[in-house]
């Protein structure tokens, strides 16, 4: 069963688990559950989602009930008019806070403007060597992205070479191996934790917030940070 946050007669809103595709894509073939078929059938109404989350990306995921909301929802996004918020783990001691204006490419080779601040909230040096490192260290951050790139914090992190732990194309190899090795974790540790727009039809300011799943706390938990 799906974490359903949010619903009314128009929205819906659900915690995405790490690993689970928003729909059926012919890039991950061995998927065989998908977030809206799931969310359909527990519901018992068609849902359309109104934006996206990478597959091991977790938290809130949007969908609309009716074609008007969803039109206006898309509109929203696609215009930076939600207010979202990510959680995530990074390589290393990041500064206190960032501001990232680094232009990003489309698949077609055209450059995008892309912008994002985050904030560090916690940073933890776990006693197990990495490479010529006595020590490892980490830092969790709250990150704002004002444009909706793909893979806009993945690449913008990897830019300042403090990569998202367990990103398989824009990360940290050598970390990432040294995850699954020391602590059996493969999760991709970025979750979108908080999510504001405007209802399309009530017009009210709507405000959601998604929990933390068990893997991202386990991450956290032996790194001695605060939940």
């Amino acid at each position: 069963m799906l974490e359903i946050i949010y619903q009314d007669e128009n929205l819906i809103a659900i915690n995405k688990p790490h690993g689970l595709l928003v729909h059926q894509s012919s890039i991950a073939r061995d998927a065989t559950e998908f977030a809206l078929q799931l969310l359909r059938d527990q519901v018992g109404k068609h849902v359309s989602p109104v934006h996206r989350l990478d597959r091991k990306t977790s938290g809130i995921l949007l969908f609309a009930f009716d074609k008007e909301s969803e039109i206006a929802m898309h509109q929203q996004f696609m215009n930076g008019e939600t207010d979202k918020k990510y959680l995530a783990i990074l390589r290393g001691f990041t500064p206190d806070a960032m501001d990232i204006d680094y232009p990003l490419a489309k698949e077609n080779g055209t450059m995008q403007e892309a912008f994002t601040s985050f904030k560090t909230l916690q940073r933890a040096e776990v006693d197990v060597a990495f490479g010529k490192h006595p020590t490892s260290r980490y830092s969790l951050v709250e990150a704002t992205p004002k444009t909706g790139r793909m893979h806009q914090l993945r690449r913008h992190f990897s830019h300042i070479l403090h990569p998202i732990i367990g990103d398989r194309t824009h990360g940290c190899n050598k970390q990432n191996k040294f995850f699954k090795a020391q602590w059996e974790m493969t999760t991709m540790l970025l979750h979108a934790s908080e999510l504001g727009f405007v209802h399309p039809v009530t017009k009210e300011q709507i405000h959601l917030t998604a929990n933390l799943h068990d893997e991202f706390k386990r991450v956290m938990d032996f790194m001695k940070m605060e939940g």
